[in-house]
């Protein structure tokens, strides 16, 4: 099955983005277009999930954008890859676990060529890694899945403004740090984006 992909050089605004989404999720409904994989950096945005509650917002002066994707609070911003996907489950497997585990691990796997160790947790979603022992969260993840098509992404730190997190709790999970892949290897990560986007197909594919 052939899916789209599509790369933003320039920061997108949130709610742009969002209409775009809502758009192409009707078109592929409706046999209009491919599937769609879109990455992209947003502009600074703090976003609330379905799941989110007032009590995570730390600094009330801050603006909220409400969305219907699954999860909490989080913050989007330059030097966070955000990895958009519209995937059919109807044609695939109709099971969100799985789904999920395809995410997981295609984010564990690329980051382990980078010679980064990383690990999900059942209990809060996302990605997580070691770092100055303690633990500390590199990836959000939040969906929405209907009529099996499931829609939204995650977002990868890389080089994320870290202080923009203190103003909100984070996925709504107290004492936990964000941290960036700069913070782990001062390296390039070449060709990071094109290695996600591989490896996420590739679990499609399983």
């Amino acid at each position: 099955m052939k899916i789209q992909i599509k790369k933003s050089i320039k920061p997108v605004d949130y709610n742009k983005a969002m209409s775009f989404i809502d758009k192409r999720l009707k078109d592929i409904r409706e046999n209009k277009h491919k599937e769609l994989i879109w990455l992209l950096e947003h502009k600074n945005v703090y976003t609330a999930g379905t799941s989110s509650t007032k009590d995570e917002i730390i600094d009330k002066k801050i603006n909220i954008v409400k969305t219907n994707r699954g999860g909490k609070i989080t913050f989007h911003g330059p030097g966070q890859i955000i990895f958009y996907f519209i995937i059919n489950l109807n044609k695939r497997k109709k099971d969100i676990r799985w789904f999920l585990n395809c995410i997981e691990r295609s984010i564990i796997n690329t980051l382990k060529s980078y010679k980064i160790n990383t690990y999900s947790d059942k209990k809060n979603i996302g990605i997580w890694t070691n770092h100055n022992n303690k633990e500390k969260k590199i990836a959000s993840i939040g969906i929405k899945v209907s009529k099996w098509y499931a829609y939204h992404g995650y977002a990868l730190n890389v080089n994320v403004d870290k202080e923009k997190f203190k103003k909100i709790i984070p996925c709504g999970i107290k004492n936990k740090e964000i941290v960036n892949l700069s913070d782990i290897k001062k390296k390039k990560f070449i060709n990071l984006k094109d290695n996600l986007i591989k490896n996420f197909i590739l679990n499609l594919k399983n």
